[in-house]
């Protein structure tokens, strides 16, 4: 076995652990709005850069309409409404608040796999995702929150009470497993297989267009034009485009096309666990005796699920 699948999906969640500290930082300079639409752009042209770069082309010959169809369905839940309501979250109750809210993903993900893939998981595995769903939710759940609510001032764009907060973290956690599954169906199951890369790369363009299209009906083209001049937070957008829209997203992909979508989903999940190394590094956060048993239940859960 050559683990490709799993050791994408552990990438991923890599990968994210830097992009929520990215895009909280750029967040809360112009906007968790402003930040999607600005590191959607900036993800496109270093896909763009490295397509033509790689493959001297932008779409692969045999893509048809039904891919781009799916791919896009893909990138408006995951990217726009996701990711969206995630950052958003992420701003206004805090990251570990957000992550916990975002393990119940795998769960979901599982769910709609078996409903519109057929998609089954077997007793080990469905015991692994319980294992490293709890590990994470023992991690996140052990600061008290009530401190990160409206941390922002009152008249930031993503101010607001818990109970907003929560529900956009559930949100972002259904838009994540639902452009998964369906960014699955759409590489293997309409047509000829599509590469990770190129089935990316289709995704986070129509994400793109879908989102400033909305910002031009919102009225809002102009402002996030501005939000370009604040250097620092397209600096913390450009690092979280990096890591999260270009590989953090291509990794995903690369990991559902080798593993079953509620698995890739779990090990995806896993980002909190990566957080505790990079807080430290980072903001010198102690690690706490709580956070490395949450983090051995955690491996456990992915040692379970790789062996299953």
């Amino acid at each position: 076995m050559n683990f490709i699948g799993e050791s994408a999906a552990l990438t991923t969640a890599l990968c994210w652990a830097f992009t929520f500290i990215f895009f909280a930082e750029a967040g809360r300079r112009i906007g968790s709005f402003q930040v999607n639409k600005i590191r959607l752009v900036l993800a496109v042209t270093i896909y763009v850069v490295v397509l033509l770069v790689t493959k001297g082309r932008l779409f692969p010959d045999d893509v048809n309409w039904q891919h781009i169809f799916w791919l896009a369905l893909s990138g408006f839940l995951g990217l726009v409404i996701g990711d969206g309501a995630g950052f958003k979250a992420t701003v206004m109750i805090g990251p570990r608040l957000t992550a916990l809210l975002h393990s119940t993903a795998p769960v979901m993900a599982t769910i709609i796999a078996w409903l519109f893939l057929g998609e089954t998981l077997g007793l080990w595995s469905l015991l692994g995702i319980c294992l490293t769903v709890g590990g994470v939710s023992w991690v996140v759940s052990e600061n008290r929150y009530g401190t990160q609510i409206n941390a922002v001032h009152k008249d930031h764009p993503d101010s607001g009470s818990l109970a907003k907060g929560v529900v956009l973290g559930l949100i972002a956690a259904f838009g994540q497993a639902s452009g998964l599954v369906i960014a699955k169906h759409a590489m293997f199951n309409v047509g000829s297989a599509l590469e990770p890369m190129d089935a990316s790369f289709i995704r986070m363009l129509s994400a793109m267009i879908i989102i400033w299209v909305i910002s031009a009906f919102r009225g809002q083209t102009v402002e996030t034009l501005k939000a370009f001049k604040n250097r620092q937070a397209v600096a913390y957008s450009f690092g979280g485009a990096v890591f999260g829209p270009f590989i953090g997203v291509w990794m995903s992909l690369v990991a559902v096309a080798h593993i079953a979508a509620g698995i890739a989903a779990t090990l995806n999940s896993t980002t909190p666990i990566w957080v505790i190394p990079v807080m430290r590094v980072i903001y010198k956060e102690k690690i706490t005796t709580r956070a490395l048993i949450g983090a051995v239940i955690t491996v456990a859960g992915v040692a379970l699920l790789i062996l299953s």
